[in-house]
């Protein structure tokens, strides 16, 4: 008994347009610098020897990286420190974020939604891929879903096979 049937592909018949957040991740090496390195006893900033181990930082090393400066000790370091370092190395840099890199992540991301073009998905239907290989910040979908939800058809999160409607209009 031989029966001829068509197999169809219903999600890609359903008009769903596929968006992936990690397709904006910044490329790119992440660098941390530690402000206690720089201090005396990690807790003390005497401004001769700060300024002395700023000016013998190479700067080549961050040359195209993304940079967080963070301090891991409690110790109280005047904002001018982080103008003083940051004017070293920024020439060489892509971007530099006071923080952890969970900061410059999250940084980086909404730099990234914000430049991105969204005009391909006017009056579409989005289904957001739910599973990463790469680690989104939470924000990113917040922030996704803010600059989606006044264009969109629909906005739907996951996969295809088990999506969870967020809006329809």
């Amino acid at each position: 008994m031989s029966e001829d049937f068509e197999i169809k592909n219903k999600v890609s018949e359903s008009g769903l347009i596929n968006f992936d957040l990690s397709t904006l991740v910044s490329k790119g090496e992440r660098k941390g610098i530690d402000l206690s390195n720089f201090l005396v006893d990690g807790q003390i900033l005497i401004e001769k020897d700060f300024r002395q181990k700023v000016e013998q930082i190479d700067a080549n090393i961050y040359n195209d990286c993304f940079v967080y400066i963070y301090n891991s000790t409690d110790a109280i370091v005047p904002l001018w420190s982080y103008f003083l370092l940051t004017s070293k190395i920024s020439p060489m840099t892509k971007k530099i974020v006071f923080g952890n890199r969970e900061d410059l992540e999250i940084i980086l991301m909404h730099q990234a939604i914000q430049r991105h073009d969204f005009s391909e998905l006017i009056g579409k239907r989005i289904l957001v891929k739910g599973c990463s290989e790469v680690e989104i910040p939470e924000n990113a979908y917040i922030e996704l879903v803010e600059q989606l939800q006044p264009i969109a058809k629909s906005l739907m999160f996951g996969e295809a096979c088990s999506n969870v409607p967020i809006f329809k209009k």
